[in-house]
């Protein structure tokens, strides 16, 4: 860990953005993603900010949390460097840092002076295999049609131990049937807005089984 300087911690001189594949499940929750992350970055060698901190804990931004027990194949952070480093450097300390079932995929140098990482992060995008004994492809993508079709989609949310009302259009930006299967495939699409919140693809699923008919 780099010590801390003269005047208190040392100032970011650079801003690196990992691009990661993610097994299912691992690891479970966003609590517990973040202190494997950290562990693994604070022993990576490269110079973090934060790491000169009272906690001593790396400064890394996520772009959005990613709901538990699902895979990614592009997830996005931020870390920020002290002093700068090559790409390959980084490359290398990086992948050696990844928390279990993680993949690096690749590193981007991003100008220091650009949006923060979840203000940049509008939209995300989820294929969602059905089970087998799912309703046909047909069916599934009229009621795909009809949710797009909706002016509201009023939906429950579980919220601190009691539930709250919010509509879930504005949050569906499209949603497809990308392979007719069997098992048919979707692709669905739903907005990460700071004032609405995020759209969730297990709300979605659940507001296109009420059309079909089925779970």
């Amino acid at each position: 860990p780099a010590r801390p300087a003269a005047g208190g911690p040392r100032e970011p001189r650079q801003r690196w953005r990992i691009v990661y594949a993610k097994a299912s499940g691992a690891p479970a929750s966003q609590r517990e993603e973040l202190a494997a992350w950290e562990a693994g970055l604070a022993a990576s060698g490269l110079p973090l900010v934060g790491l000169d901190s009272p906690k001593g804990r790396p400064r890394l931004v996520l772009a959005a949390p990613l709901p538990a027990g699902i895979a990614a194949e592009r997830e996005l952070v931020d870390i920020y460097l002290t002093e700068r480093r090559t790409v390959d450097a980084v490359r290398a300390a990086v992948a050696a840092a990844l928390p279990p079932g993680h993949a690096l995929v690749d590193v981007h140098d991003v100008w220091l002076g650009s949006p923060p990482l979840p203000a940049e992060a509008v939209a995300a995008d989820y294929r969602v295999v059905l089970a087998r004994g799912a309703p046909a492809a047909a069916s599934v993508a009229s009621a795909a049609r009809r949710l797009l079709a909706a002016a509201t989609l009023e939906r429950d949310r579980s919220r601190g131990g009691g539930t709250v009302r919010y509509d879930l259009r504005p949050l569906l930006a499209a949603i497809e049937v990308a392979s007719p299967g069997p098992p048919p495939v979707l692709r669905i699409r739903v907005r990460l807005d700071p004032a609405l919140g995020n759209g969730r693809p297990d709300e979605v699923l659940e507001a296109l089984g009420e059309i079909v008919g089925a779970p």
